[in-house]
């Protein structure tokens, strides 16, 4: 098995890429393993790592091939025992770095991991061919992605390997997993809470609307995470334009976002747009929270409509208000969907599911 293990971090904002990373690099350090992390020197990434113990080293790690930081990974590879080292990457352009740092210091026996952490087509370009054949272990976050990805060869016969690709769902490093969900708060009005970017695709105008049409519910809506400052001031106007501001808390730190749960009652994830995976999807799994999810791409996998929680249409607020209702009011129902949840969190994405099938792509 090797245990010289470096991560390509090359976002400067936290995000569930970089969750991920820092989970495998605690449980890998735990493990007795040489990890470090190579990030783009933000604070806000690199505050965690620090946090937890992780060796860091600083690099620019542009969007193109980027010679400078292939130089200072050459250096951090040319003496790692013969079979013993990995490059994990979270983006075809660090691979692209990675692929040039192993050949220049001829090192082919370097292993290089790659999460693909989006639901896009892969691109048929000569450039993105050669990185993808560099590429020792493509890891793909749900089937949706790996279909997704290979959806640019519709003849099936994409010009490299496919049997390095691997489906590996993400989880959650936690301390411990309840045996039954958290109990619901027991004062104050019914809580919904959306978890997660505050950007353009994530259903948010959807969910202020249907909100809207539930003003004769005592309900309440937490809106948790961070994004561009006209995106979020855009919501904000909506919100008091539908007059449903009051009824909206704002929570901009979340860096709890278990305890966060367990103070509402469900959660409410309209996305419009194709998801990978959905990692705050699962965190509400790990709580044994009913949700209400568009299931637009990864979540259906593990999210199933009257079991793990109810499906709502992509950008329909009424489909979505009607959800939210009965979620709302129905407390049985809740209970049954959060038991449910946390079933399967337990049998299908709890993290020591995770690792030994990441153990056995790494070795």
């Amino acid at each position: 098995m090797r245990k010289n293990l470096i991560h390509l971090v090359s976002a400067n904002t936290w995000g569930g890429p970089e969750r991920y990373a820092l989970d495998i690099c605690r449980q890998c350090v735990a493990d007795g393993w040489r990890v470090r992390v190579v990030t783009r020197d933000a604070k806000t990434i690199d505050s965690r790592f620090q946090e937890a113990g992780i060796a860091l080293r600083h690099a620019p790690l542009r969007d193109y091939p980027d010679i400078f930081s292939a130089l200072i990974l050459r250096n951090m590879i040319r003496h790692i025992p013969q079979g013993d080292g990995i490059i994990h990457v979270h983006s075809y352009h660090d691979a692209m770095t990675a692929a040039l740092a192993r050949k220049l210091a001829r090192r082919p026996d370097i292993m290089i991991v790659a999460t693909r952490h989006k639901a896009r087509r892969g691109k048929d370009s000569w450039l993105r061919r050669r990185v993808y054949r560099a590429i020792d272990r493509h890891v793909f976050v749900s089937e949706f992605a790996m279909r997704r990805f290979l959806a640019a060869w519709p003849d099936g016969n994409p010009p490299f390997d496919t049997s390095n690709f691997f489906v590996a769902y993400n989880s959650l490093l936690l301390s411990e997993i309840p045996e039954k969900p958290f109990p619901e708060p027991e004062k104050g009005p019914i809580t919904a809470m959306y978890r997660g970017k505050i950007k353009p695709g994530k259903g948010l105008e959807t969910l202020i609307d249907a909100l809207s049409i539930l003003k004769d519910l005592r309900l309440r809506l937490r809106i948790a995470g961070t994004g561009d400052p006209d995106y979020t001031d855009a919501i904000r106007r909506r919100a008091q334009a539908r007059g449903v501001m009051e009824k909206i808390d704002w929570v901009r730190k979340d860096d709890n976002p278990m305890q966060h749960i367990r103070e509402v009652h469900f959660g409410v994830f309209p996305s419009v747009e194709p998801e990978a995976f959905g990692m705050t999807n699962m965190e509400f799994m790990a709580c044994g929270r009913a949700q209400i999810s568009t299931l637009t791409g990864g979540q259906k996998e593990f999210v199933n409509n009257g079991v793990e929680g109810l499906e709502a249409k992509p950008a329909d607020a009424r489909s979505l208000a009607d959800a939210m209702r009965l979620l709302a009011t129905d407390p049985a129902l809740r209970s049954k969907l959060g038991e449910n949840a946390l079933r399967t969190f337990s049998q299908k994405l709890s993290w020591s599911i995770f690792i030994s099938r990441l153990r056995q792509i790494y070795s």
